[in-house]
């Protein structure tokens, strides 16, 4: 959009955001996310989705530019809005994209979800796939259906620290200790719908020689020492185990290998900054764990701010892979987004908050991918800063977005765009 008159000769504003969405929904919610609308309700001051994720990441953004190009009120210098696809999947829409046409070399990026909090550096990251293939053999034993959930979940990247459990891992550990009180014979193992959400919920069918009550006793005697452990960042985890559905008399040869590839594996939290208290560093997801007829597919979300340590966490998955027969697909690889010390964009949105809200902002680097990187690294001396309105537990079913936050920073955000000092 040209500029407002007697605004043409003032730096052209970039404002930006993604257009997808990550697709969770509770257990029993019978909705086709690609093709059905949500069911949006307000609850006080929030604004929800019934049963499923709401989108508040990044559709707020979205909702805010197009309001912006339609305010008749607002004096602006030219704006340019950028809208990104396939940003939860890696930023692979941003890494694509010709700028070419842009004109700014400021940029906002209305992506983060907390008010009041600036974000102004980023970790780089990598969608790692590693995929085992396997052999077939035929058992007549009995098979057993073991599935937990409940899990509270979360994104990979800015909650990765809470500690919660992650489904498919937690599942590795039950399997691998089950292993060693009584004889399974792994069949398939299935958990997570996103590489960079924490996975709430994982099924695996096993065969085994003993009845179901022996199973049952061992399962308990693995999971509640783990449910213990975990009381308090996930109250309502579940596990049940019983008869499969159906007849399995088809599975992998060698499943202890899948066992024990699974249980060894690194996960989550690998190191913490040294110069930014609170701040991980380095981190993996196993967000996608699943199995085909003839091969085990594990899709992982490596980030970190040093580029050595995402290569080493790659180079292990890599190894761990290849020693297992099988190969790591890597994609979506996005650089991180560097700390600018000289930053007129950060000192006029510290300015404008201090005026609006009375108190200063929190200025931050965060662990979670931020389109910045990818930006910045396409056009010549980006100055941008990543910011937001308060969303509640995105990436999960419960998510929810504050009415009266979304008010304050889009007021905030037309306040940034009429500033001329």
């Amino acid at each position: 959009m040209e500029a407002s008159k007697g605004r043409e000769d003032d730096d052209p504003i970039i404002l930006q955001g993604h257009l997808d969405m990550v697709c969770e929904k509770a257990d029993g919610i019978d909705k086709d996310m690609s093709i059905e609308g949500l069911d949006l309700f307000i609850d006080g001051d929030f604004l929800k989705a019934k049963g499923t994720t709401l989108g508040g990441d990044d559709g707020i953004a979205i909702a805010m530019i197009m309001a912006l190009f339609e305010d008749e009120r607002l004096s602006h210098p030219r704006l340019e809005a950028v809208f990104t696809v396939d940003e939860e999947i890696g930023m692979l829409g941003a890494a694509a994209i010709d700028v070419s046409c842009l004109k700014g070399h400021t940029m906002l990026n209305i992506d983060s979800e907390a008010e009041g909090i600036f974000t102004v550096s980023c970790a780089g990251g990598v969608v790692a796939t590693a995929q085992i293939p396997f052999l077939l053999t035929e058992d007549k034993s009995n098979a057993y259906s073991l599935e937990l959930y409940g899990l509270t979940g979360g994104h990979s990247g800015i909650e990765i620290h809470k500690g919660r459990a992650s489904s498919n891992k937690m599942m590795a550990q039950i399997l691998k200790k089950l292993s060693e009180t009584i004889p399974i014979r792994l069949v398939s193992v299935n958990g997570g719908l996103k590489d960079n959400a924490i996975p709430v919920a994982t099924t695996a069918v096993f065969t085994c020689d003993k009845d179901l009550d022996s199973v049952a006793k061992a399962v308990r005697s693995i999971a509640n020492p783990l449910a213990d452990r975990y009381n308090e960042t996930d109250p309502n985890l579940k596990l049940d185990v019983n008869l499969a559905k159906s007849d399995v008399s088809i599975l992998p040869a060698d499943s202890q290998k899948i066992i024990d590839l699974l249980f060894s594996l690194p996960e989550g939290v690998i190191k913490n900054s040294e110069d930014i208290e609170g701040l991980v560093q380095t981190s993996l997801n196993m967000g996608i764990l699943s199995t085909s007829k003839d091969c085990i597919e594990m899709s992982y979300c490596v980030r970190s701010s040093v580029d050595d340590e995402k290569k080493q966490l790659i180079d292990i998955l890599e190894n761990a892979c290849e020693k297992a027969g099988g190969k790591l697909i890597l994609s979506g690889d996005y650089p991180g987004w560097k700390y600018k010390k000289d930053s007129p964009l950060r000192e006029k949105m510290t300015r404008i908050y201090k005026e609006q809200y009375k108190t200063e902002p929190v200025i931050e680097a965060v662990h979670a991918g931020v389109e910045c990187g990818l930006f910045a690294g396409k056009i010549a001396d980006l100055d941008c800063v990543s910011y937001g309105p308060d969303l509640k537990e995105i990436h999960t079913y419960r998510e929810s977005m504050s009415i009266s936050s979304v008010k304050r920073v889009y007021e905030f955000t037309r306040r940034i765009i009429e500033d001329r000092k």
